[in-house]
């Protein structure tokens, strides 16, 4: 009888701490962080399908759900507003057919290269379609990247590895083809009036990549540390000579350990590459800048691997006066399932899709934060895995429908309204002791605030907000809010301000905008 009373009283206290007493968050507007560079997505292999042969109101109004920063009459938002996108330089192994080796036929990619050395630009005309539509929204950061050279580069003639040997399948004599290949396609959309911020010509250079039955799930090569540096310094080259100014992303490790630590042949890539007494030290490259870009993927299994691994890149990072960012996220791992191993619900993905992206932003100190993959055939009720917007396609792909999922919005919660030069704000250290309730904070130079809070309790929770060293009065203040309920996605909210205590509803997302 006395272990259930003390049961019971400790749920109550708890649930009391949660739900009844206000929980006091000081926001110090003279303790600054990172300066978000921009938060966005990746639109592969699917792209090639909607862009190429959707009907026209469909591919345009996932566009719209992407890019868009506006507004209805009615206050909802259009869109997630996304700051950045990652457009995929294929490495035609669509022209091979079922000879390329990959399964799944939409995951095989045209290429702009033919045969002959010569090229055709109207080639991946999906992929065309989403990066003139981001453009046209005005995406802030455009980036290229490549999961593998082009087949006629590649040892093999594949765009996948059939040997286990963790070694590139670039062959050695053509990382100058691959790097004026790869300045050629930046040079063709700068003609076009696209500029890419950045190129990335390596991709989870930890993964073997190889499939000796010729039947791969996607593109991908290896690659040492030591072809990396080779591959991007020709790439260096290249681009100088050509006179573009778009930099080079490295190195976009599997998983976020590999950056500082991990055994292997493309392992403690920070110390490689930056400092200057390593044989394989990059910092001298004028096209490459002081970043380090990580996939979080198997490093959020528990919040103790969550934290310690982003505080440990933090701290690497730091040391070596590189900015990290997070280039590619999906539950891909179980880490997402926290234990249980039934099916979970969109809002279970979206609260944890949140969690990450709010521990790589204040634990890691992320100034960019990209997902994979913005859109993929699945369900947009359960294990929303993989996507921002589930499809469901006709056999040959060429129409089908699609579904916003929560993910979407959570993703929104961040990408909608903390846009490129916006700095993070310290937060009172007493709230990060409460791991299920995660507030930030940001602002801009013109006083603007956001903050984004997600509480992942069972129970509603209220917050009292306190803005330190801030004399500034805000004649705007609104609310988005996203919950597992039907149609409560970033839906705006009637707010009464600050100065009152602020409802965050169970298992809720919300954010708040101040002008």
């Amino acid at each position: 009888m006395k272990k259930i009373l003390f049961v019971l009283l400790f749920a109550a206290i708890s649930y009391s701490a949660v739900a009844q007493y206000p929980i006091p968050v000081q926001i110090d507007f003279t303790k600054t962080a990172q300066t978000i560079e921009n938060i966005g997505a990746s639109g592969c292999w699917f792209s090639e399908g909607i862009g190429k042969y959707w009907p026209e109101e469909k591919k345009q109004r996932i566009a719209e759900l992407l890019f868009s920063k506006e507004v209805d009459p009615t206050g909802k938002l259009k869109g997630i507003g996304l700051s950045s996108w990652r457009f995929n330089i294929g490495a035609g192994s669509l022209e091979q057919a079922d000879s390329s080796g990959i399964k799944d036929f939409r995951k095989r990619t045209d290429g702009f290269l033919n045969n002959d050395g010569t090229y055709n630009w109207d080639k991946q005309a999906g992929y065309r379609f989403f990066l003139q539509k981001a453009k046209d929204y005005g995406v802030e950061t455009l980036i290229a990247f490549s999961n593998s050279p082009p087949v006629q580069f590649t040892k093999n003639h594949l765009s996948f590895k059939t040997e286990k040997d963790y070694q590139s399948n670039l062959r050695d004599d053509a990382y100058g083809d691959y790097a004026r290949f790869l300045t050629e396609v930046i040079r063709h959309f700068e003609k076009e009036k696209i500029h890419f911020d950045y190129i990335s010509p390596v991709n989870e250079p930890q993964w073997d990549w190889s499939h000796k039955f010729r039947e791969a799930d996607q593109e991908g090569s290896p690659w040492t540390n030591e072809q990396i540096f080779n591959i991007t310094k020709q790439l260096n080259n290249e681009l100088v000579e050509a006179k573009l100014n778009t930099r080079i992303l490295v190195t976009e490790a599997g998983m976020l350990n590999y950056l500082y630590g991990s055994k292997g042949k493309a392992a403690q890539q920070i110390q490689s590459f930056f400092n200057p007494t390593s044989a394989v030290y990059m910092g001298n490259l004028s096209q490459v800048p002081k970043l380090i870009g990580g996939h979080s993927y198997f490093t959020e299994d528990g919040d103790s691997t969550l934290y310690a691994t982003r505080n440990h890149l933090a701290d690497t990072a730091s040391a070596y006066k590189l900015k990290y960012w997070q280039t590619e996220y999906s539950m891909l791992g179980d880490g997402f399932r926290e234990g249980i191993k039934a099916d979970r619900s969109a809002i279970d993905c979206a609260l944890f899709l949140a969690k990450v992206i709010h521990a790589d932003l204040t634990t890691g100190n992320a100034t960019a934060w990209q997902f994979w993959n913005a859109y993929e055939p699945g369900s947009a009720e359960k294990n929303t895995r993989y996507y921002l917007i589930a499809l469901k396609g006709n056999p040959d792909f060429k129409d089908g429908s699609f579904t916003q999922t929560k993910n979407l919005w959570a993703l929104g919660h961040f990408s909608r309204f903390i846009r490129p030069g916006m700095v993070r704000l310290d937060i009172n250290a007493g709230l990060t002791e409460n791991k299920k309730l995660l507030v930030s904070a940001y602002t801009d130079q013109k006083g603007k605030v956001v903050i984004v809070a997600i509480n992942q309790h069972d129970q509603g929770a209220e917050i009292n907000m306190k803005l330190l060293n801030n004399k500034r009065k805000y004649k705007t203040i609104k609310s988005y809010r996203t919950t597992g309920a039907e149609g409560d996605d970033m839906k705006l909210q009637a707010f009464k301000g600050i100065d009152h205590g602020i409802a965050l509803p169970a298992r809720s997302i919300t954010t708040i905008l101040m002008e």
